[in-house]
């Protein structure tokens, strides 16, 4: 096992190095630069003088480094990020400047745990949901249930999320006089943390998470009901069930585990797919998550903070597939751990 997570180490550690190099390629994808793109916005919708932008353009030109070689800016970039945290350092002086005037760290460091809660309290939702109704859906095939979830699935997956919590939010208000928006009441939004702020996120975390859990929660469903069906039908299930084993134990000590793995490799897009599919969910609800940050800097043209959250998104992603890579060689017979 130690050489099985030593050699995944190594490759998600290569496999993040090349996802900086493709977020600062992004990052000067653009035509232009962030400091000619500060100095027209600065005369022509800010209203200062040229004199004024100018001195801002090139204070920008200095600290982005972008009169050096490209190399050396992407060094810089990954030192200043990986010492500092202060890549995307916002200078708002007169008036002009990016929308956050704050480093980098500060901005999504706010929101960071928020996000986390969030991602893995619709994980734990997704899961607890789908497994159960996948392996029901098997078993009881053509069912009346059968039928109910497979309602219930294709309908979570037609509907789009933000309208689920648009419709969430009416129903709450109009019929129970609650706002369902946000992820604190409002004593606690600017509060320190404690046991009551994390008591009041706990217990505004379950709607967000049924609105951004019910696309996932649908398909996983799915997938779960076809591949245990596949695996009931094989040879080693009918000799099993010939020979009087439990029906209990014959689902669950094979079928399932076989089964479930589809599952646990979207471990690696999930938790990405969370964050940046959440965008318009969370403006809707007003969640202060990194999606309406990504929304707000592709917007205001930030391309060094939309760059590390792309960054950041990609170190998810490697995360996410080095837990299901871990999971997958606990779960599923199959997989050697010397592969």
């Amino acid at each position: 096992m130690l050489g099985y997570i030593t050699k995944r180490l190594l490759l998600s550690a290569f496999t993040v190095w090349a996802i900086s190099v493709l977020a600062f390629f992004i990052i000067e994808l653009p035509e232009g630069n962030l400091a000619e793109k500060r100095f027209q916005r600065t005369v022509h919708v800010v209203g200062e003088s040229e004199s004024m932008a100018k001195d801002l353009m090139d204070k920008y030109i200095k600290y982005l480094n972008l009169d050096k070689p490209i190399w050396y800016r992407y060094g810089n970039w990954m030192w200043r990020m990986l010492r500092h945290g202060d890549l995307g350092l916002a200078f708002g002086a007169q008036g002009g400047g990016l929308v956050y005037q704050e480093p980098v760290k500060e901005i999504v460091g706010e929101r960071i745990w928020t996000t986390i809660a969030l991602t893995g309290f619709t994980i734990i939702v997704t899961w607890t949901f789908a497994i159960p109704v996948g392996i029901y859906s098997a078993v009881r095939q053509h069912s009346v249930g059968d039928y109910v979830f497979t309602l219930v699935g294709f309908t979570g997956l037609a509907v789009p999320d933000f309208l689920l919590g648009l419709v969430l939010m009416y129903l709450f208000f109009a019929y129970f006089d609650m706002n369902v928006g946000g992820l604190f009441s409002a004593n606690y939004i600017n509060a320190p943390w404690s046991l009551g702020k994390v008591a009041d996120l706990i217990d505004h975390l379950w709607i967000p998470a049924v609105v951004l859990g019910t696309s996932g929660t649908a398909g996983l469903i799915r997938v779960m009901r076809n591949n245990l069906l596949d695996e009931l039908s094989k040879p080693y299930v009918i000799t099993a069930r010939s020979k009087g084993v439990p029906p209990i134990r014959l689902i669950l000590k094979y079928p399932v585990r076989v089964a479930i793995n589809p599952l646990i490799s979207t471990v690696g897009y999930l938790l990405p797919a969370l964050v940046s599919g959440s965008v318009i969910v969370s403006v809707v609800l007003s969640l202060p998550t990194i999606g309406p940050i990504l929304l707000v800097a592709i917007w205001d043209e930030d391309i060094y903070l939309a760059g590390f959250i792309v960054l950041l998104l990609g170190l998810l992603t490697v995360i996410g597939t080095f837990i299901s890579d871990i999971l997958l060689a606990v779960v599923d017979p199959r997989v050697k751990l010397n592969d």
